[in-house]
Parts: C-alpha cells; sequence; structure tokens
C-alpha cells in the first residue's frame, strides 16, 4: 500500500527530496500562502516546530498561489518571506498547485486519505494541514482556520507512538 514515504517532492533548488527519509518521524504537511489571512500561521507552525522537531516533528510547507493569487513570488522571494518574517527553519519547498489537472502527486495523494468539510475531496484555500504518522498514513486533514495549536494533543499522540531512541 502507498503512504507520503512513497513520494518525492521538488525543493527551491530544483532537487527532489524523497520523503522516505522521514520514516519513524511525524510530519505536518501544509499549503501556505504569503499573502493570505492565515499568513502569521506561519509563527504558529514554527513555534510547534521549534516545541516539537528533537521529539520527532517534521513541517514541510508547500506554497500555492491557487487561491486569490495570494502567492505570486518566485521560490526564492517566498524563502525570504518566510525567513524574515516568521523566521521559519522548516523546510518550504519549492511553489506548487494543490488542486486541478496540474496538482502534485503528493497533495492528491493526501486529498484521497482526508477528505475536507462535507466529504470534498478539493482543498478550499490556504493552510490546510495534514497531520501524517511515522508510517507515512494520513491521521487527519485541518482546515485553514484550524490553527497549529488547536491540534496538539493529536501531535503529541503520534509523538507517543515514535520509537524512543536509546
Amino acid at each position: 500500500m502507498a503512504n507520503v514515504h512513497h513520494f518525492k517532492v521538488l525543493t527551491p533548488q530544483g532537487t527532489q527530496l524523497d520523503l522516505s527519509a522521514y520514516r519513524d518521524k511525524v510530519l505536518l504537511l501544509v499549503n501556505t500562502a504569503s499573502r493570505c489571512g492565515f499568513t502569521p500561521q506561519y509563527q504558529d507552525l514554527e513555534q510547534l516546530y521549534q516545541q516539537y522537531h528533537q521529539r520527532g516533528l517534521e513541517i514541510i510547507a508547500f506554497p500555492c498561489n491557487q487561491f486569490g493569487g495570494q502567492e505570486p513570488g518566485s521560490d526564492q522571494d517566498i524563502q525570504q518571506f518566510c525567513q524574515l518574517n516568521y523566521g521559519v527553519s522548516f523546510p518550504v519547498m519549492a511553489k506548487i498547485n494543490v488542486n486541478g489537472p496540474e496538482a502534485d502527486p503528493l497533495f492528491e495523494y493526501l486529498k484521497d486519505q482526508a477528505r475536507g468539510l462535507m466529504k470534498t475531496r478539493a482543498i478550499k484555500w490556504n493552510f490546510t494541514k495534514f497531520l501524517v504518522n511515522k508510517d507515512g498514513v494520513v491521521v487527519k486533514r485541518y482546515a485553514p482556520r484550524t490553527r497549529p495549536g488547536q491540534f496538539i494533543d493529536a501531535i503529541e499522540a503520534e509523538l507517543a507512538q515514535l520509537p524512543h531512541k536509546l
């Protein structure tokens, strides 16, 4: 059976990142935008990353310009924006599409695994979040309005399932 670990994603430098590198980690995958009302969630995501990264949480952002043209910049512009405005230290990938015929295969998979409100498949806006367990299985999809701090219990529950290093 396929899982998130079977996908590769494009970095802003144009190289492939194999998500199998995140086996035995908890992932939070988020489609993002720099000019969105939800953009301040970058700060929330960075706080989560700082708090839980040492315990095995990895956050990966996927900039997308499909919602109101709110991510118009280049990959380099996006990297600078995230660093300068929010001190983002988690990976921010190359800009992608999350819906439609050009949708990134990872997001096609995520949408199949966790439906949105009213069982819709499509992502409705920026900052839709997918929590993925250590085995690459999608645990839950969170709406853009759901701030990262609102599902800490779910993150902690997944972190508790990680193998403890001696």
